[in-house]
């Protein structure tokens, strides 16, 4: 099953069966669709989506999965459709860097010593934090 009740921790091959569905924004627009994932280079544990934006050749950013939920063949996001659309470009083929992480945290406003931003402060600047999952 791709989709995990609220409440409980998201697995790998739960945020795996997301790839393809679309990513709705908070007010329920459709923003991009889910193209892969980024797994913590550390536990293997999902960490950010990659999403698709546009239908043809789009950009591809990461959104934070702490902030996503799953239903129906749908993903949400807890942003507005222009804080996806202006988020900071990724490579799904190559590992994010701490810096990037961090850059990435900070536009959807996660401070430095919560969630994904403070898993990754602390680690040797130039760190692969993420890698494609």
């Amino acid at each position: 099953m791709s989709d995990a009740p609220a409440g409980t921790e998201l697995t790998l091959d739960a945020v795996r069966g997301w790839v393809g569905h679309a990513l709705d924004d908070r007010d329920g627009a459709e923003v991009g669709r889910v193209h892969g994932l980024f797994v913590d280079a550390s536990s293997g544990d999902p960490s950010w989506l990659i999403v698709r934006q546009g239908r043809f050749k789009g950009t591809l950013v990461a959104v934070p999965l702490r902030d996503c939920a799953a239903a129906a063949g749908r993903v949400w996001i807890a942003h507005d459709r222009g804080a996806v659309a202006a988020a900071p470009v990724v490579d799904p083929t190559r590992p994010l860097l701490r810096e990037h992480e961090l850059t990435i945290c900070s536009h959807f406003g996660i401070g430095e010593r919560v969630g994904r931003a403070a898993e990754v402060a602390d680690r040797a600047p130039g760190s692969v934090t993420s890698q494609p999952g």
